[in-house]
């Protein structure tokens, strides 16, 4: 499959917008609806006409060749539906398998990526049913999203066996994150078939349904596995009717979806759906489409011994006129003489019963509190706790569980601030008042879990204005929890990228930019040991109430997998800001986190983010884009027309150069962090006293240099004075 053929096929019509509020259910008035395509059936929400859908992201085509019917996703989309689950809110599609294979005319590898983008639709990924599978003996391929890049390493060092999938038996698995939207997938050039083509000529990634996915040798062996229906397989999507919590879409009564008598509303990761109450079955969507469910009829899922009758969303059970029921059977009464013994022996099975129920509370109470004092110990908390007592006056907490469930709501979806790649952050309110933010870490390896306890106390001890401050942690669960300063006016990203009306100054960027480095350059060369951030990025830098810059996640790099083997294996990161170099050696240094720190210097003079997957493909990312504008002499051609005037382009031509030596493809031509924020906050001393322009005294005293001075005795360039002075000058 040619790679395209598959932008053509890429769902253009999955691109429309979705309506801001729904009409009244039409398809619940109109008996004239289709309500079947071939042999699926298109249930309401979903609609083959306008009329007959909820919004125009429910809509379907019906495509008829020959004799067979198929159903799609939008016009001219060659998307396959093959079932949709009201009750699951949930809908099988066909997508595509990317392959690289070996070519024998050519002697050269070639590759098929396939992708698709559910971007502004009803449809997210179901994280739950869906895996990334990658195949081949000698194949490392990646799942690309919006945010993420997922993807595993397979080899055949290990015997192959039909239905096993291991990364050394020529399969490998990976978990997709939640709310994915968009993949494409691509592999490394470095593992490939060119030497092994007579036996596996090809490898393969795809993300599909777990449970339809079973291993077979033959996949290896021969191209089945692509030419198997045209190389697609099935993928699990969830879907909700807005992106709006349930919450916000029960305000416009006229479009809120759960029309049905004995419909509920759940939160999903798609928006808002429905579901029938419990006791009832049926279509939610649909007014009076919710219907009692009669337990009486099924006696196997609601089991009744006696007379079943059957009640409004639920049913009663009783014993005929002279039984009475007994540990769940109708058994005849009996004459008074027996009624005392009977008595004694219900009431004897009963406390027999409740003696048992307790003890085995009690017992699993026990079992619990040993659970979370192992976990408390594997996780360093004695050592952790005895250097707190050794070093009075540290500020740092060890939480309970129950401390940061009560916090959090129990960790309830509506106090998520954010999914990172590390886990999942959650606001929670202490008993004290303090708001802090929680992160729950997804996964931690056996080495992490030995040195944890020593690497908080190294956290707790970083103080920095411009880091965002460790409050804590909770040592008593299988995957430990910090606990930091909630900071409220949330991300860079938000404040360059989503509010758009906001003018923000070149002064204002040039300082958000300089607390972060400062921030940076303290992680790097005065924490002990030093710390590398590891995912730099726009969104990781937070803003309190001032303003003020402040480096988040800065305990990533720690808890993320430090040995090599382990990084050619799973690598992780955030399109557009991943160094070049580390994706080549898969090791992490600290000129890693200054390329990341050259993107964010871009986003903020620019305006554009990072990775922008609506653009043609060599202006897809911004790094590159940037560097071929300096290349060509064009830099005026992509920065904020907000900051682009003739008193900035001095100031914007040197910041663009620190961005360019921070993006230089070796590492070793890169500034450390130290040496950015220094010219960082010369450039901002220059720029908050424009009278150093005709005062060459206080030039002087303000860039540490003597100012030059040409024959005629005036002060030479400006602009050469202020490179100079900043270091930006070739040859230093």
């Amino acid at each position: 499959m040619e790679f395209s053929r598959l932008l053509q096929l890429c769902l253009p019509a999955m691109w429309m917008l979705l309506l801001a509020a729904a009409a009244d259910v039409p398809a619940a008035r109109d008996p004239g609806c289709v309500r079947r395509c071939g042999g699926v059936d298109v249930p309401y929400p979903f609609g083959l006409d306008l009329p007959c859908a909820i919004h125009d992201g429910f809509l379907l085509n019906c495509t008829t060749v020959g004799r067979t019917a198929t159903l799609l996703y939008g016009n001219g989309s060659s998307v396959e539906v093959i079932k949709i689950s009201v009750p699951d809110n949930k809908a099988w599609l066909k997508t595509w398998t990317s392959r690289q294979c070996y070519n024998q005319s050519t002697n050269q590898m070639f590759q098929d990526n396939a992708w698709i983008d559910f971007t502004d639709t009803p449809f997210v990924l179901s994280a739950d049913d869906n895996r990334v599978i990658v195949l081949g003996c000698k194949s490392m391929a990646y799942m690309q999203s919006d945010s993420y890049i997922i993807g595993c390493m397979s080899t055949c060092d290990a015997p192959l066996k039909n239905g096993s999938c291991s990364l050394t038996a020529g399969c490998c698995q990976a978990e997709l994150p939640r709310g994915v939207q968009y993949y494409q997938g691509f592999f490394n050039d470095f593992y490939n078939t060119s030497e092994i083509w007579n036996k596996t000529p090809c490898n393969y990634v795809t993300v599909m349904e777990s449970t339809a996915f079973s291993f077979s040798t033959t996949y290896l062996t021969s191209t089945v596995f692509y030419d198997t229906d045209d190389a697609r397989n099935p993928v699990v999507m969830e879907w909700g009717i807005t992106r709006q919590t349930c919450e916000q879409a029960r305000i416009n009564k006229t479009a809120y979806a759960c029309v049905s008598n004995h419909s509920d509303c759940v939160n999903s990761d798609a928006g808002y759906r429905c579901r029938c109450s419990d006791g009832f079955k049926g279509n939610p969507y649909i007014v009076g489409g919710c219907t009692d469910i009669n337990e009486c009829l099924d006696n196997v899922t609601y089991p009744c011994p006696g007379i079943c009758e059957n009640t409004l969303g639920s049913f009663t059970c009783s014993c005929p006129r002279g039984r009475s029921m007994i540990n769940g059977v109708c058994v005849k009464n009996q004459r008074s003489t027996w009624m005392a013994p009977a008595v004694g022996a219900s009431v004897g099975l009963v406390a027999l019963v409740i003696g048992i129920t307790c003890a085995y509370l009690i017992r699993e109470r026990r079992k619990l509190h040993r659970i979370k004092k192992r976990y408390f110990r594997q996780h360093g908390g004695l050592l952790l706790f005895e250097e707190m007592k050794s070093q009075q006056g540290i500020a740092f907490t060890i939480f309970s569980e129950e401390e940061l469930q009560q916090a959090t709501n129990r960790f309830d979806a509506q106090q998520v601030l954010g999914h990172g790649g590390h886990g999942t952050v959650y606001k929670g309110i202490l008993n004290s008042g303090v708001e802090i933010a929680v992160k729950r870490c997804m996964t931690i390896g056996e080495q992490q879990k030995k040195e944890f306890g020593k690497e908080m106390l190294i956290l707790s001890q970083i103080n920095h204005k411009n880091i965002v401050k460790l409050l804590g942690c909770c040592l008593e669960v299988e995957v430990p929890m910090l606990v930091y300063e909630f900071i409220p006016n949330g991300t860079l990203f938000d404040i360059i990228h989503r509010n758009h009306t906001q003018h923000i100054s070149l002064n204002t960027r040039l300082r958000i930019a300089y607390e972060s480095a400062e921030a940076l350059a303290y992680l790097h060369s005065c924490a002990s040991p030093p710390i590398l951030h590891g995912d730099v990025k726009s969104t990781n830098i937070l803003l309190d109430g001032d303003y003020t810059a402040k480096v988040s996640d800065f305990g990533a790099s720690i808890l993320a997998p430090n040995d090599k083997s382990q990084f050619v294996t799973v690598v992780q990161g955030t399109c557009g800001y991943l160094d070049p170099e580390y994706m080549q050696t898969y090791e992490l240094t600290d000129k890693s986190d200054v390329y990341s720190f050259g993107v964010v210097l871009l986003e903020l003079l620019t305006l554009k983010k990072a990775f922008n997957l609506e653009g043609p493909e060599h202006d897809k990312s911004l790094s590159m884009r940037f560097l071929y504008a300096m290349k060509e002499n064009k830099l005026e051609d992509i920065l904020d027309d907000q900051i682009k005037n003739n008193e900035n382009i001095e100031y914007l031509d040197e910041i663009a150069d620190l961005a360019r030596q921070c993006l230089e493809m070796s590492g070793m031509n890169r500034p450390s962090m130290k040496e950015v924020a220094d010219k960082l906050g010369r450039l901002r001393n220059i720029m908050q006293h424009p009278w150093a322009h005709e005062n060459s005294e206080e030039l002087d005293r303000l860039l540490g240099e003597p100012s030059t001075v040409n024959s005629t005795g005036t002060t030479g360039n400006f602009s050469i004075a202020k490179k100079a002075a900043m270091g930006l000058e070739s040859g230093r």
